[in-house]
């Protein structure tokens, strides 16, 4: 349909030239008194009549072609999001846990948004550019293959200019879009971390940084805009000497009766429209690029690896009683570094079984695996004695219920995320509240100690070491009344069941019936409290170091 609309526009000034040279011969033979001489004002009619009807002919066909394109790139678009919305619920956890929420959901907007729209209108424009191109070339050429010649001179000029220009707009562009995307993270950090900002008075510095990003966005923007938009004045300045040139050449071959007078002027039409289709192009150029680019990132969501499929005959547990063994379990994020290997537990019914250790020990993995947010490498999980793997997903995860506690940090330094918690806080201050919490520890270890900055999903460290900075940002602000409040809220709600702690906080799990101490993916000693108090082991050194550093840092507050 765009070839149809397009070809019926090209062919029109034809017609057009063709009605003006009988126009301008009936009034020079009217002129020279020929005798019988006049205007054939029934064949210019006729002329019309066609030339209407093309008209006519190439509104409806582009209108049909808007219709179809509309069409077509909205129903891609509605199966395209279709086919993300059932992917998400199919992927495993360890999909989220490797990308930043705020980049799913950009692939799932944004980058379908830009395909959307490239199918609906540049895909249109970029046929219309190229058949209309290819059709004026050929009704210049059925005109004048010389003219035409004069024509072709200005395209190399024409590219030479638009890649100039491209070059020098393309930096600007991507740091538009740089500042653009630190822009939306910051309003989404903020937004996320209301609560927070509000409550410690961080308002005027929020509003500080945003105005900065965004003038730096402004400067970005107004020079990309700017710069690319010289491509239109260049093309016409090179359009319109290619015009001059046009006209002269005309002008000679009407002198020499080599061409009609009406032929000079549909082709100075075609020589006026010859730019446009260039022009065009290179403007669609940069869109058909964006638009492959968030084509890709949108199919490597589709072909992402899912989760294993419940199998036919899975079995659900109506009554669960709460028996959780673990058997010879053995896990790994990578296939090189292996985390958990050789695990054993046997979790009896209505215990609670408390699992403490350093960051990074495979704490909170030991209960991903239990929900089947990932799957054991080797080894068994029963609950109530059935396998979990042969349960459906939603019965085993329906029995299980889950306290989170939830994390914010924002994009800056750990030592600015820690002081959040308190206006004006010391660096003392800071080192104190890190070392209450055991965070102080893993963050020396890091390059850049408190000046390292955590990036905007705080990606870049653990989710325990995420919980640690935010434990040692409520120190600062907080006393320790509201731990005991939470304590007796827990101790309430796991009565009668069987339940995993993963505790910080040693004192919240002096009463576990189960205490299982872990390091680097195993467990190196369990018992009760007392009993590893007793044993001198790692357990008694770790509790100790938390209640001697509770007790220096209240001291310090109270000569404070």
């Amino acid at each position: 349909m765009a070839s149809l609309s397009t070809v019926f526009s090209i062919i029109s000034p034809k017609f057009l030239g063709k009605a003006t040279t009988k126009l301008f011969e009936g009034l020079m033979l009217k002129l020279n008194h020929v005798p019988g001489a006049g205007i054939d004002f029934q064949y210019i009619q006729q002329i019309l009549i066609i030339l209407g009807a093309l008209y006519l002919l190439s509104a409806s066909f582009g209108y049909i072609q808007q219709f179809i394109m509309a069409s077509a790139a909205q129903k891609i678009v509605f199966d395209m999001r279709r086919d993300i919305s059932n992917k998400i619920f199919r992927l495993p956890l360890k999909f989220f846990d490797s990308h930043a929420h705020g980049e799913i959901l950009s692939r799932v907007t944004n980058d379908v948004d830009n395909i959307g729209s490239t199918l609906q209108q540049s895909i249109t424009q970029l046929i219309t550019a190229v058949v209309t191109l290819a059709g004026i070339i050929i009704m210049m050429l059925t005109i004048s293959p010389l003219m035409t010649l004069i024509c072709l001179v200005i395209i190399p000029l024409c590219l030479a200019g638009t890649k100039a220009i491209v070059s020098r707009s393309q930096k600007y562009f991507r740091e538009q879009w740089k500042e653009l995307g630190e822009l939306n993270g910051h309003v989404e950090e903020m937004y996320t971390g209301h609560q927070i900002v509000k409550a410690f008075g961080h308002e005027k510095e929020s509003i500080a940084r945003f105005d900065d990003i965004n003038e730096r966005l402004y400067e970005a923007s107004w020079r990309s805009q700017f710069i690319s938009g010289m491509i239109m004045p260049l093309m016409h300045f090179i359009s319109n000497i290619g015009y001059v040139f046009v006209c002269v050449a005309g002008g000679v071959l009407v002198a020499k009766k080599s061409l009609e007078i009406g032929d000079v002027q549909a082709f100075i039409q075609y020589s006026r429209q010859f730019t446009h289709p260039i022009t065009q192009t290179a403007n669609i150029a940069n869109i058909i690029q964006s638009t492959v680019a968030s084509a890709e990132r949108v199919f490597e969501l589709l072909d992402e690896a899912e989760e294993i499929p419940d199998s036919p005959d899975a079995k659900v547990i109506t009554c669960p009683k709460g028996e959780v063994e673990f058997q010879n379990v053995s896990f790994s994020y990578k296939e090189d570094a292996p985390l958990i290997e050789d695990m054993n537990i046997d979790v009896a019914r209505g215990q609670t079984i408390a699992i403490v250790g350093p960051t990074g020990a495979g704490k909170t993995t030991l209960v991903n695996l239990l929900m089947r947010f990932y799957e054991t490498g080797g080894g068994k999980i029963t609950v109530d004695g059935i396998d979990i793997r042969r349960l459906k997903r939603e019965n085993l995860r329906g029995i299980f219920g889950m306290v989170l506690q939830d994390t914010w940090l924002f994009n800056g330094t750990i030592k600015d995320n820690i002081a959040y918690g308190r206006a004006g806080a010391s660096f003392e201050d800071i080192v104190r509240a890190a070392k209450a919490a055991h965070a102080d520890y893993f963050v020396r270890t890091l390059p850049g100690g408190y000046d390292t900055v955590l990036n905007e999903e705080a990606s870049n460290i653990s989710q325990g070491q995420k919980q640690l900075l935010t434990i040692a940002r409520a120190i600062l602000s907080v006393d320790t009344r509201t731990e005991i409040l939470i304590q007796k809220a827990m101790t309430n709600l796991m009565k009668g069941r069987t339940s995993f702690v993963i505790a910080h906080r040693l004192s919240t799990i002096r009463d576990a019936d189960l205490i299982l101490v872990m390091d680097n993916g195993t467990i190196i000693e369990k018992g009760k409290h007392a009993e590893l108090l007793a044993g001198g082991g790692f357990y008694a050194d770790l509790y100790n170091s938390q209640f001697t550093g509770s007790a220096n840092l209240k001291n310090t507050s109270a000569v404070c």
